[in-house]
Order: structure tokens, then C-alpha cells, then sequence
């Protein structure tokens, strides 16, 4: 590989096929793959039936959660090995634009903001990028329960705050694919353009992919 990384981290909305992006990339080039634990998130199945009433909590588990896996991604034992995750902790601040009112959010940043000076920091940052009826059509081909609840607006709503975080983010070098009508899961060629385009292309920031249907 003419790009060596020592953490690369994935990102996108609902369904825009982060986890299995870096399930791919960390099987085919031996790294540690740190996932999102939203399983274990008590919450989110009743914030996804209410909202309003669900979301202070749900968001403060989530925090929690990601915190303390940023924690153990700094560990002196992972030195020595690289890692590929499906999420950035600052993704947690989008979520609570989105769904906390205005006295949650104050006291949500009171606590974020002495987590995000301690957190990882990826050295290349992947946004997948995915129109809505595509994220749509992914979130019901993978049948989790709790997301029966998501609805269009919700993910138009969630899609305009990543895309709006994304346009400013210059933390780390940003690398975009528009995958709305590709499929690197199931089609060999369009994952392996990818691969090119992180492991041996010059990395710089706000690189776009994009990957015709039929390539």
C-alpha cells in the first residue's frame, strides 16, 4: 500500500453502508474493526417510537458508549496495530442537533466538550454518501425492528446535518463517495476503485468518488 494508515474511520447516515464498508476494508487488509455498539443502547428502540421524550437519554448513552471505546482505541496495547471503525465521535453531536431541545443541548455540551478533546483522531475520515429512498431501501433489507420507525423526513433531516458537518470538517484529510448507485457489497470492481483510491492514490483533503453504475 502506498497509504499507510493508523486509523481510518467511516461515516454516514442511517444505512449508507459504513459498517459494511469497514467489514470489508479491515478483512481484506488485516485491520482492528471498532463498531459502533448501538445495540447496546437501551434507549433507542423508544426513541425511535418517541423521540421527543427518548432522545436526552438515548443520546447520553450513546455518549457514554463512544467514549469509552475512544478510550480503549488510545490504549497503549493498540499501539502497534491499525484500525478501521464505522463511526467519528464527533457524529454524536450531529444526532444531538438534530433531536435534543435547547436546555438538553446545553447540557450536553457541558459534557461533550470535555470528551472530544480526548477522543481518537482518524487520520483519514470516509463520508458515504446515499440518497434517501437508497437508505430507505437499505434500512428494510436489513430488517432491525427498532428502525421500522425511521421515516423519510427523518433521514432528509439527518442527511442535510451530516452533509452540513461534512462541508466545514477539516479535522483530518475527507474522502467522499457518492454510493446512491454503486454497490461495493456485491460488485468486486466497484470495491476494489475504492481500495485504489484510499491505499494508493495521493490522499488530500475533500477527495470525491465517484463510480459510474456500470464500471
Amino acid at each position: 500500500m502506498a497509504n499507510q494508515f493508523d486509523f481510518i474511520a467511516i461515516e454516514g447516515v442511517i444505512g449508507a453502508g459504513k459498517t459494511s464498508l469497514a467489514r470489508l476494508l479491515s478483512e481484506r487488509h488485516n485491520a482492528r474493526l471498532v463498531l459502533e455498539e448501538f445495540e447496546d443502547n437501551p434507549f433507542l428502540p423508544k426513541f425511535y417510537e418517541n423521540k421527543k421524550r427518548y432522545a436526552f437519554q438515548t443520546q447520553l448513552a450513546f455518549l457514554a458508549s463512544r467514549f469509552k471505546q475512544q478510550q480503549r482505541m488510545t490504549s497503549p496495547e493498540l499501539f502497534d496495530e491499525w484500525i478501521i471503525s464505522d463511526y467519528i465521535f464527533e457524529k454524536d453531536r450531529i444526532f444531538a442537533r438534530l433531536n435534543l431541545d435547547d436546555d438538553e443541548m446545553g447540557l450536553y455540551d457541558n459534557i461533550y466538550g470535555i470528551m472530544t478533546g480526548i477522543s481518537a483522531q482518524p487520520d483519514l475520515v470516509i463520508y458515504i454518501q446515499s440518497h434517501v429512498d437508497r437508505l430507505m431501501e437499505n434500512i428494510e433489507k436489513r430488517g432491525r425492528d427498532y428502525e421500522k420507525h425511521i421515516s423519510p423526513d427523518y433521514l432528509k433531516d439527518l442527511s442535510d446535518s451530516y452533509n452540513q458537518f461534512f462541508y466545514r470538517y477539516n479535522k483530518a484529510p475527507l474522502m467522499i463517495i457518492n454510493a446512491s448507485e454503486i454497490d461495493f457489497v456485491n460488485n468486486p470492481a466497484h470495491l476494489s476503485y475504492i481500495e485504489e483510491q484510499i491505499f494508493e492514490q495521493p490522499i488530500r483533503s475533500n477527495t470525491h468518488i465517484h463510480i459510474l453504475p456500470d464500471s
